[in-house]
């Protein structure tokens, strides 16, 4: 995939920017959608309290096997007997996959590589699907004979026509933790894994939970991008920072396409912890924090003076959106956060 052109300057999670990199956050880092529309930093209500919301229940509900599920977006999906041979062209199937103990049969996202998941060597195994994340290719996709694919759905339902009879298409489209569980149990449900998707559930509410009782009271940021016009994600946008307002102070929301967030601003929120997703295309060309570090406004961020920006890696902060790459993000910030 090659570098995308250049951007309008500071975009939010879902804001207005050239196509091919808009659809490529939209789909890669979860930024479906435009949130919240509006408002300033100032006026975000809870998500600037500390610890704010009531806390995570870590009950979990039996889960039963069933031929037919519907996931949190009221889409249903159904297979004639346990899917085995799974496609996946979104990081959330691979991460689900991972919770199940199931290794898909393809995929297109590097988040398998990961040592949490199963590391470099078992990931290069699995083969990889042609044509990028916006475009795989039909041809390769049926090839590996799937029982089940699952994609992002704003993003890949438009293989949908071409896979109808020859395989199941499932389109997920997560917005905030609680449907990466939802999705979560459906596949548990629909795979017989019934066990391993509770056990992952219990699991993941339990460190939420722990992480609320003792939240941080230092103000947080996550940043994105793969050059100096960086964006800001945003809970309702980006799954990963849904966590934040619960764990720490994060007082930044989506303003919808035609909204940013300046420097000037987010120096004027004195932001004490800063973590950076950098996000490449094509040959990687460097960190995003290192390309901030040229603007005069970056060192003057507290985080920034104190050594306490924190480059993340996206396939899990960005890309994950699954209870394993969230309880990795948990784990990264609290400790980041002390």
């Amino acid at each position: 995939m090659t570098r995308p052109p250049h951007r309008t300057p500071r975009p939010v999670r879902a804001a207005a920017v050239p196509v091919l990199l808009g659809a490529v956050l939209a789909g890669l880092a979860g930024l479906t959608g435009c949130g919240t529309t509006g408002g300033t930093a100032s006026d975000d209500g809870n998500a600037g309290e500390t610890g704010a919301g009531p806390r995570t229940e870590v009950t979990v509900e039996p889960i039963e096997p069933a031929r037919r599920v519907t996931g949190p977006d009221g889409t249903a999906v159904t297979t004639d007997a346990e899917p085995r041979r799974v496609v996946c062209l979104v990081a959330l199937c691979d991460d689900m996959l991972t919770e199940l103990g199931i290794i898909p049969v393809a995929t297109n996202s590097a988040l398998l590589a990961h040592p949490d998941f199963l590391g470099p060597e078992k990931a290069g195994k699995v083969p990889v699907i042609p044509g990028g994340f916006l475009a795989p290719e039909v041809e390769a996709v049926l090839s590996h004979k799937p029982d089940l694919v699952i994609g992002l759905g704003d993003t890949h339902g438009k293989l949908a026509p071409a896979l109808k009879g020859a395989t199941v298409f499932w389109p997920v489209q997560p917005e905030k933790w609680e449907d990466s569980v939802g999705y979560l149990r459906a596949l548990a449900a629909l795979t017989g894994r019934t066990e391993r998707g509770e056990a992952a559930e219990k699991r993941f509410r339990a460190k939420l939970a722990a992480a609320e009782e003792k939240p941080s009271g230092k103000t947080a940021l996550i940043v994105y991008g793969s050059d100096e016009n960086f964006g800001v994600a945003t809970p309702g946008t980006d799954v990963a920072a849904g966590l934040f307002p619960k764990i720490s102070r994060y007082p930044w929301k989506s303003r919808g396409v035609e909204g940013s967030y300046s420097l000037e601003e987010i120096l004027a929120r004195e932001v004490d912890v800063l973590f950076v997703e950098t996000l490449s295309f094509g040959d990687s060309d460097g960190k995003l924090s290192e390309k901030l570090a040229g603007n005069p406004l970056w060192s003057r961020i507290p985080a920034v003076a104190n050594g306490r920006v924190h480059e993340v890696n996206s396939e899990v902060w960005a890309k994950g959106r699954g209870t394993r790459s969230l309880g990795v993000v948990l784990d990264e910030a609290t400790a980041a956060l002390r």
